[in-house]
């Protein structure tokens, strides 16, 4: 994998911005430990979103995710969203129309990367997660499918206020299409609704809202894959179920 820090201006943002990259690498006989199927195609791509205390740098600070993308052969894009929760801020930038309508532009213009919507994929943890939920729900025509860890599901009974009021307005009122289960609802009989994975700790403070926004979706006759374990919300969970996404989305 080439692993590359782009510097670019974002029309949406209204100034410059840095996106981590990894590109398969076809020519990998030579090193050491490291298994790749990439071939040279138009590469299925991976948009992965960071949480509330991170930047675009984490995944690759805190897992070995270059590793494990490698042996599918696939991209992943790690955008900074700053405190968004990926949303187009009140008092802030528009990031939502950064991460979901201009980068895959972008990414597509400056990459070799599939344009096709059984090609891109987005997941997140926590914030992120929220994040990859909504862009996958809201974005049904270009993302075939969204993977939540850990996710922020709801904003009843969120402590973050100060942070909310920047994204949403003071007072904090979540409009329907950055509230998951008024999305949900709305995309229930959208035959490109997205495949959706929902993993969560059992010590994690969120792990009652993932199975309620679970059981909303199958409900609703969504195609859900769940999985849990014991866990916090921390990265020796993160780093154990990234694995299991890339499984369940390019295995």
């Amino acid at each position: 994998m080439a692993f590359i820090t782009l510097n670019y201006y974002s029309e949406a943002l209204g100034m410059q911005t840095q996106v981590d990259v990894l590109i398969p690498q076809r020519e990998t006989e030579g090193e050491i430990g490291i298994e790749s199927k990439a071939d040279g195609q138009k590469y299925k791509c991976l948009y992965l979103l960071h949480g509330c205390s991170d930047d675009q740098t984490i995944w690759m600070r805190r897992t070995s995710v270059e590793r494990y993308a490698s042996k599918y052969g696939v991209a992943v894009v790690m955008p900074f969203a700053a405190r968004s929760y990926y949303s187009d801020m009140k008092y802030g930038e528009k990031y939502y129309q950064f991460i979901a309508k201009e980068l895959p532009r972008t990414i597509q213009e400056f990459f070799n990367i599939s344009d096709k919507r059984e090609d891109n994929y987005v997941c997140g943890l926590s914030m992120g997660g929220y994040g990859a939920l909504k862009v996958g729900l809201r974005e049904c025509d270009n993302f075939c499918a969204a993977a939540g860890l850990s996710a922020v599901t709801t904003f009843e009974g969120r402590y973050d206020w100060r942070i909310l009021k920047n994204v949403f307005g003071d007072p904090v009122e979540i409009p329907d299409d950055d509230r998951l289960d008024k999305l949900a609802l709305k995309q229930a009989e959208n035959p490109n609704r997205p495949k959706v994975f929902i993993g969560c700790g059992t010590e994690d403070s969120l792990y009652k809202e993932n199975l309620q926004f679970r059981k909303m979706l199958e409900d609703l006759g969504y195609d859900v894959t769940y999985r849990e374990s014991s866990g916090e919300h921390s990265w020796n969970f993160w780093d154990e179920y990234i694995q299991y996404v890339l499984e369940w989305m390019f295995g």
